[in-house]
């Protein structure tokens, strides 16, 4: 395991400070606020923390239901510098279906809203959308070979440490290599964290969650040929963000996470993907808006 992923695994390890209440720090980003894929990360295992195990009986007893959806707000930037206060509210514990609503709390003002729901396990009707091609992500430079060739040094250097814990690869030219030459507004990356992880689907699924909110709204900008954040050619930030989890998968094995955006209007961009395996099967689909705006 690799420093920097270790470092990550150690942010997810929230602190209990109280039942059902819970504390996370947070790493330094790109920008002066806190990453939101952490936030969403984070919010996600204090939820998981308060699910008890599955009754006796159960598919699987003994085992904890792992979440099957979420969907949260982005509602003020987060404090890089102050820690987060992660607020559990224990919806319904069902036979089948556990609902949790986390709020976000620095400064004594919610900066994020997480609604979570967890399943047992069960089997029932199976069918999924086809995975399309993709190349072969070992065949793919990795991010400390690519972005030097396109970003100034400083800014290359910091992008590889905010991804450091991740090994992720572009498939096709990214927004900050293409820039000023609108294309269709879709894109593919791969990903796995740069080290094993522990057999814990929950940390597997917060892992995914962390990597999803890194490269979505990246197809907005390609259908207008803006490279992005990195160069400073538009500002922006997420909105809101969902995520279906389908089938069980390992953080640690190469994804596929194929993007794209079917929208952009009113100062706003929408994303959606879906996340497979490497062998094809459908993992996640997430979508996600935020706000993208040009410097005046």
């Amino acid at each position: 395991m690799t420093e920097a992923l270790d470092a990550l695994l150690d942010l997810l390890d929230l602190e209990q400070i109280e039942q059902d209440y819970f504390r996370g720090r947070s790493r330094s980003a790109l920008v002066p606020r806190v990453f939101g894929g952490q936030v969403a990360a984070q919010a996600l295992v204090a939820a998981g923390r308060t699910v008890p195990a599955s009754p006796h009986g159960s598919a699987r007893a003994g085992e904890n239901p792992t979440p099957h959806s979420l969907h949260a707000y982005f509602l003020r930037a987060g404090d890089p510098g102050a820690p987060i206060v992660y607020l559990v509210d224990r919806i319904r514990d069902g036979r089948s279906f556990t609902t949790r609503r986390v709020v976000a709390v620095q400064h004594g003002q919610p900066i994020f809203h997480l609604s979570a729901s967890f399943q047992t396990y069960e089997e029932g009707l199976e069918h999924q959308a086809d995975m399309p091609p993709a190349p072969d992500p070992e065949s793919l430079p990795t991010a400390a070979e690519m972005l030097p060739r396109h970003l100034p040094a400083d800014v290359a250097e910091r992008l590889i440490e905010a991804r450091a814990a991740v090994d992720l690869r572009y498939a096709d030219a990214p927004p900050w290599a293409s820039a000023g030459t609108p294309r269709e507004p879709r894109s593919q990356v791969w990903f796995r964290t740069n080290g094993k992880l522990a057999d814990d689907p929950l940390l597997h699924i917060a892992l995914a969650t962390y990597v999803s909110d890194m490269t979505l709204l990246d197809s907005v900008l390609l259908a207008h040929g803006r490279g992005g954040w990195a160069v400073g050619d538009v500002v922006g930030a997420s909105l809101d963000h969902a995520m279906w989890f389908h089938r069980p998968f390992r953080a640690d094995e190469w994804l596929l996470y194929d993007q794209e955006s079917p929208s952009a209007s009113a100062g706003r961009g929408l994303g959606q993907a879906r996340i497979y395996t490497q062998d094809g099967r459908l993992a996640v689909t997430v979508v996600q808006e935020g706000v993208v705006r040009v410097p005046r």
